[in-house]
């Protein structure tokens, strides 16, 4: 694990190595554990290195045999153990024990196919000297982040954080617009735009190869052949505990002490079963809140139940007791370790956790996200077959499932209405856009497209499986993996998703909706695979996990940043963004008792954060 960053023909050898020393210290918070640096002609780059696997030789860069390719990559490769016995019969010779080094020699027999041979989570570097060409690329599930600036091939610029490509000062970092519109409808900012309109991010299962004054980007497949046999609930039932249990086991490749967050939900429980099994010591981490109530499922604090879970599983179990105060206090970090502007909450329950993790000395972090999105497991997937196709009489407004002022069929009724990209809308997200043009000023507004652009693979679709295949691709991604990689690595800790190993997110893009939903009961196939290694207490238990109180807090201990960031000395007017009516309408927003307003509250506070750093 480590922060990449590097340029290729960007200015003179002297003045690039100038560049690489700020864009690194930018990244010291992935890699504080060492760092390498490769220098050339026209390519300069290096890393800062959290060690993990092969702590003493594993540094970068990381060659061939002939050192002809050069190779920085942040990640880890879980499959490296097969992949290295394959090389070996092939003749290849290796170096060092790290886990990267398969890449470079798989780069040397396959070019750009090589990265679909690997599983596991990465953003690569490499470059050839024979033919003085780069190429970077991200993994399929969008686990490790890469960004870069390209004026069309003949310079390029690439690092592991926005920050750190902002390090050169003569780069237009202006803006984004669209990209700002888009923020609060989803609390981030989708791939490939980034908050600045020259930095962009390359798009999860992409590579990019930069040569001979042109750059171009495409995608590649796994190529792993996951076959399965889901004729009947006993083999749909065995498949996916064999297939969970295989990405449990294989993302416990560590040479350091690892651990695991545990929320006492389902998922976070499934998860660190699984590593407790295996791992001589497991240290388990939750977040304990204050008395609080939390709008959207009731008593906030959990720590009871991930207590209980921890006792039953052996682990080593730690709970970091949280007030609105706490994480007051730590906004500041949560915008800029965020790196681009981020509205997620939950966060701060993650950076949370992985400052614990780091004190107690534990580098890696397993996680239970994307176990709702591959299995079925939001409230509200039961009702998309519920839903009609606009045969309802009612009016248009914004209704999602936040509007808890209306009874369910009244939410169903007027969500019947709406087309497939409202409805997709509806789910999981946050500002309407209707909503956005009240909030933003006249002017940033203007030109712009609809967020609800990003549905448009949904347009006429009404099927159930459909949607969820929606969220996997898209929500997952973007939130849950962009959140483990940013908040965990901003304490220097490594988080793995093992629900987002290719042969889970396989294995779900072959379940039938009744596969993953009966009746009312979510993640069917998931509670049914694990009941005979955890309690049914635990099997049955709703989905909650690290959830803030965000709309309570913003109402009482949080209220002054709303009118801090609504105000007229904001960042966020100062930059003609938002409208001067805009804090009458979120003052309005915050007292509307029909709808949950706080996320999209939240990600202003946030955005008018960022803009002040």
């Amino acid at each position: 694990m480590c922060g990449i960053a590097g340029l290729f023909k960007y200015e003179t050898r002297e003045k690039s190595n100038d560049i690489l020393d700020r864009m690194l210290k930018s990244l010291y918070h992935r890699g504080p554990d060492d760092e390498g640096r490769f220098s050339s002609e026209h390519y300069t780059a290096g890393m800062r290195r959290l060690s993990i696997n092969d702590v003493q030789e594993g540094g970068q860069p990381l060659y061939n045999e002939n050192r002809s390719v050069i190779l920085f990559y942040n990640g880890e490769i879980y499959n490296s153990p097969a992949l290295r016995k394959e090389l070996a019969q092939k003749g290849v010779i290796f170096r060092t024990k790290s886990d990267g080094e398969v890449i470079v020699h798989l780069y040397e027999l396959y070019r750009e196919s090589a990265f679909e041979k690997l599983d596991g989570m990465f953003a690569i570097a490499l470059w050839d000297t024979r033919s003085e060409t780069l190429t970077l690329a991200r993994d399929s599930p969008g686990e490790k982040p890469l960004f870069y600036w390209s004026d069309g091939g003949n310079k390029l610029v690439y690092a592991s954080e926005v920050n750190a490509i902002k390090q050169i000062s003569r780069l237009n970092t202006s803006l984004n617009r669209q990209a700002i519109w888009d923020y609060p409808t989803f609390l981030w900012i989708p791939d490939p735009l980034t908050a600045h309109e020259d930095i962009l991010s390359l798009p999860r299962g992409h590579f990019l190869t930069a040569e001979r004054g042109k750059v171009n980007i495409r995608p590649f497949k796994n190529s792993s052949s996951f076959s399965f046999d889901l004729k009947n609930d006993d083999e749909l039932i065995g498949t996916v505990r064999n297939t969970v249990e295989e990405a449990v086991n294989s993302r416990l490749l560590s040479e350091v002490p690892m651990g695991s967050f545990l929320s006492g939900g389902l998922d976070s429980s499934i998860v660190s079963t699984i590593a407790s099994q295996k791992l001589s010591q497991l240290d388990t981490f939750t977040v304990s809140f204050e008395d609080v109530e939390d709008p959207y499922h009731g008593r906030a604090d959990e720590s009871e139940a991930a207590a209980h879970t921890a006792s039953i599983i052996g682990s080593r179990h730690h709970s970091i007791k949280v007030n609105a105060e706490v994480f007051r206090k730590s906004l500041d970090q949560f915008c800029r370790y965020s790196d681009l502007p981020f509205g997620v909450s939950s966060g701060l329950g993650i950076m949370a956790v992985s400052a614990a993790a780091k004190e107690s000395g534990i580098k890696v972090l397993l996680s239970g996200d994307g176990a709702d999105e591959t299995f079925g497991g939001y409230s509200w997937y039961p009702y998309l077959s519920r839903l009609t196709s606009n045969k309802s009489d009612l009016p248009s407004r914004p209704v999602s499932f936040q509007n808890f002022g209306l009874s369910l069929e009244q939410r169903l009724s007027y969500l019947s209405q709406m087309n497939s990209e409202e409805r997709a809308w509806a789910w999981h997200y946050y500002a309407h856009e209707k909503e956005k043009k009240m909030l933003f000023s006249k002017d940033f507004q203007e030109g712009l497209a609809s967020s609800l652009r990003h549905f448009d693979n949904l347009k006429d679709s009404y099927e159930p499986e459909d949607y969820i295949r929606h969220d996997r691709n898209f929500y997952f991604p973007y939130e849950m993996l962009r959140k483990v990689d940013r908040l965990g690595m901003a304490n220097s800790v490594e988080g793995r998703t093992p629900f987002a190993a290719p042969s889970v997110l396989a294995l779900a893009d072959n379940l039938r909706y009744d596969q993953m939903i009966r009746g009312k009961d979510l993640k069917w196939a998931l509670r049914r695979a694990f009941e005979n290694i955890l309690p049914m207490e635990i099997i049955n238990r709703p989905k909650h996990g690290f959830n803030v109180p965000i709309d309570l807090w913003l109402k009482s201990a949080w209220s002054d940043l709303v009118e801090e960031t609504f105000s007229e000395d904001s960042e966020l007017q100062r930059q003609n963004i938002i409208s001067r009516e805009s804090l009458a309408i979120v003052h309005g927003m915050l007292a509307d008792k029909n709808r949950l307003n706080g996320h999209t509250i939240f990600c202003f506070i946030m955005l008018n954060k960022w803009l002040s750093l």
